[in-house]
């Protein structure tokens, strides 16, 4: 009998494919063809039934979908360490914006995106949720790397170097979204900067627009406790209670960070199925609160982890993140099986899937679904001996242990060498463009 063909064999230690939730499979292959997965099964019945082109073993491995980082501000990799040990408001109005106002184009976005690209695929991140300006460029440099993202088309109530008027805002954005409307990697969100900056008849335009095309809409609500008590004072209502009194609160409504919550507001979000997207570190970073997770899990809300921006955590590290949102959540829960290992890895990868639209086809190993896979070595003596292989990803293993990444089955890492990056050039503008900022900062 003629052995049935694929693309690519990956044969591993351990597979855990998520869906199911807590089931970890030992001495497991995935095939892949066409970009896709088509079978998930013991390594021996894989030898006896598909002929691969390309055979992939690492019997210290474990293959795990690809990490969804669910909230990012990419071109803001060139702006790692500029403004640290500052809270979110100083930070942002007293150097971030500053910097931005003197540096933002084209080539600061592009290039920014490939630094960011270049670091998540090497931490085992195949997708992201893109909030920043010129989603244009941002969209072409994804798809030049062949990275997934759902890039966001910004909308803030002034002048900025992407558009100067609300109507602009609205045109290009149409604009960004009919040319990547059926890519199969890249896809747009409306990106709202949130309540304090965005007026009530751009939401409802927003609603309006994220309702035709079919599109999530990605805003930063209830970040801290200052804002929401502004919402309060001025209009007599919090942010998400705002939000929904302007039919935005459903479940397309990706919901960044959510440190203040109330439960009423847990169980109107449960209600109406929105996904929240946790930034512990920068949380964290910025003193902006405690995002209720263990709450939020309890209610059915549908949870994904992000980094946020490089500038505010300060990388792009969602292992780390990983880490650090299950530890907290078990002190603000008060509660040690709060948000465990397994949960915290289905919400970086199928949560954060489901969140940005993508989990028909992204965040678990399962047949029919696109080849977006990592593969982690956990030989290491840092994450030896092997008790509980999930366990191990989340608590002890970190981004350098990832060894193989593929997206769409597109090889990206090799043996932790990046594919058809070039990462001395990449290092290199870095560097540039610190030099072109301090001239900013010091003119």
């Amino acid at each position: 009998m003629a052995l049935e063909a694929c693309d690519l064999l990956i044969e591993a230690g351990h597979v855990v494919p998520v869906q199911p939730h807590g089931v970890v499979l030992a001495n497991y292959a995935v095939a892949v063809r066409d970009g896709a997965i088509v079978a998930v099964l013991p390594v021996a019945d894989a030898r006896a039934r598909f002929e691969a082109k390309d055979v992939v073993s690492r019997p210290d491995g474990v293959l795990i979908p690809g990490l969804v980082n669910a909230h990012v501000h990419n071109p803001m990799t060139l702006l790692r360490g500029v403004a640290d040990d500052l809270p979110l408001m100083e930070w942002l109005q007293g150097h971030i914006w500053p910097i931005e106002a003197a540096v933002i184009s084209p080539e600061f976005v592009a290039d920014g995106v490939t630094l960011a690209i270049a670091e998540m695929l090497r931490g085992g991140t195949t997708c992201c949720n893109e909030n920043y300006f010129f989603p244009d460029v941002q969209a072409a440099t994804y798809r030049k790397h062949g990275f997934r993202a759902r890039v966001g088309l910004p909308v803030i109530d002034f002048p900025t170097a992407w558009a100067r008027t609300a109507d602009e805002y609205f045109d290009r954005a149409g604009e960004v979204h009919d040319q990547w409307r059926n890519d199969p990697l890249v896809a747009t969100a409306f990106a709202p900067h949130a309540p304090y900056t965005v007026s009530d008849a751009n939401f409802e335009r927003i609603r309006m627009l994220a309702d035709q095309l079919d599109v999530p809409v990605h805003c930063h609500v209830h970040e801290t406790a200052h804002e929401v008590a502004e919402a309060r004072k001025n209009l007599g209502q919090s942010q998400i209670a705002r939000l929904d009194r302007l039919g935005l609160v459903n479940d397309r409504l990706i919901a960044v960070h959510m440190t203040q919550l109330t439960d009423a507001d847990i169980a109107l979000c449960a209600e109406r199925g929105v996904s929240v997207a946790h930034c512990p570190e920068s949380n964290l970073k910025l003193a902006s609160g405690f995002c209720p997770v263990a709450k939020l899990a309890a209610a059915g809300v549908n949870l994904a982890i992000g980094t946020d921006g490089a500038a505010s955590n300060n990388d792009l590290d969602m292992f780390g993140e990983m880490r650090t949102a299950a530890l907290l959540a078990k002190a603000v829960g008060e509660d040690a099986s709060a948000f465990d290992a397994f949960t915290a890895l289905r919400a970086a990868t199928l949560g954060g899937a489901k969140a940005l639209g993508f989990d028909e086809a992204i965040g678990s190993i399962e047949p029919g679904k696109q080849a977006d896979l990592v593969c982690v070595d956990l030989g290491a003596l840092e994450t030896q001996p092997l008790h509980h292989v999930v366990s191990q990803l989340v608590y002890a293993c970190g981004r350098h242990q990832v060894s193989d990444v593929w997206i769409a089955g597109h090889r990206k890492l090799e043996s932790r060498i990046l594919v058809d990056m070039d990462v001395d050039g990449i290092v290199a503008n870095a560097r540039q463009w610190r030099d072109r900022i301090a001239a900013v900062r010091t003119a």
